[in-house]
């Protein structure tokens, strides 16, 4: 007899388990997706901790002193001496894509003046950054340290590498390069 008890009433929640899925479709929906995705876990296992071992493997380390992006020290060229033709336009782009943030001498507009850049940063540091900021930005500590100052991140603006290149001559210009 309380066999037959029990048995009615395990029945009696099956069926109201049976009809509060039926009427909730979402819960049904999530129900059959996990059913249906469960999968071999041991090759997820084996998968999910290969792949970040190859993905290490193969990121490259930021370098502080270039940072990230195609420009090299010997892509530039750059010799003792300005290419005042290049400087001239730098400073046009400068006026039209720089100047509304960055302020040619020490003072701090929205972002840091440019007196001096030339000195404290490598010329391909420079040319990464005016070229490929946002994943610098990410990387670079010193980067990081003058977002919490400055509070924005800068933009990219989507400069030519020929008006980039200029740019880095008329930074060179304002710190002094004859």
């Amino acid at each position: 007899m309380t066999w037959v008890i029990l048995a009615s009433l395990s029945n009696r929640i099956f069926l109201s388990k049976i009809k509060f899925i039926m009427k909730n479709p979402l819960f049904l929906f999530v129900l059959i997706t996990l059913i249906a995705c469960g999968g071999n876990k041991s090759t997820e296992t084996t998968t999910s901790t290969a792949a970040p071992a190859a993905k290490t493997s193969e990121a490259p380390k930021y370098d502080p002193t270039r940072g990230e992006g195609k420009w090299t020290v010997e892509m530039l060229n750059l010799g003792d001496n300005l290419d005042h033709a290049m400087a001239t336009r730098g400073k046009e782009v400068q006026g039209v894509k720089c100047a509304s943030c960055h302020r040619m001498n020490e003072e701090r507009l929205v972002g840091p003046g440019m007196k001096g850049v030339t000195q404290r940063r490598k010329p391909e540091w420079i040319m990464n950054f005016i070229t490929n900021p946002d994943p610098m930005i990410d990387k670079d500590p010193v980067l990081q340290a003058q977002l919490e100052i400055c509070l924005v991140r800068m933009p990219n603006q989507g400069l030519t590498d020929a008006e980039a290149r200029d740019v880095l001559e008329y930074l060179r210009q304002n710190d002094g390069v004859q």
